[in-house]
């Protein structure tokens, strides 16, 4: 499977795929504001990625106005939240064959382009 989840909004994510080139490569884009992500996308992250935490963004604005910062949330409670809401799913969130890559730091950037070239 060759998948991004991204925000078409996010300069962030037009940045990384401007840079990555994943477009060009084959990868079908979903645009997770326009189009929802189903309970069985995110379950298969989560198995990829091994938790649903490590696909819940606290940087989403709703975090701390929903006073989850606050919480003590469960894996169950993660997997409510992204579903519910666009926003708490880090992005962009790149599944490259049995391979996943969450979020947008430098080195998450590098390893997916280290990944694609080979």
């Amino acid at each position: 499977m060759k998948k991004v989840y991204h925000l078409s909004t996010c300069s962030t994510c037009v940045r990384i795929l401007k840079e990555t080139d994943l477009l060009k490569k084959g990868f079908q884009l979903q645009d997770i504001k326009t189009e929802k992500i189903t309970a069985a996308q995110l379950d298969e992250m989560k198995n990829l990625a091994g938790t649903f935490e490590a696909l819940f963004s606290r940087a989403a604005l709703k975090y701390r106005a929903l006073g989850l910062n606050e919480k003590k949330l469960s894996e169950k409670d993660y997997r409510k939240y992204i579903l519910e809401e666009y926003t708490f799913l880090k992005r962009p969130v790149v599944i490259y064959g049995d391979k996943i890559f969450i979020g947008n730091s430098k080195s998450n950037v590098d390893a997916i382009l280290n990944e694609v070239r080979k």
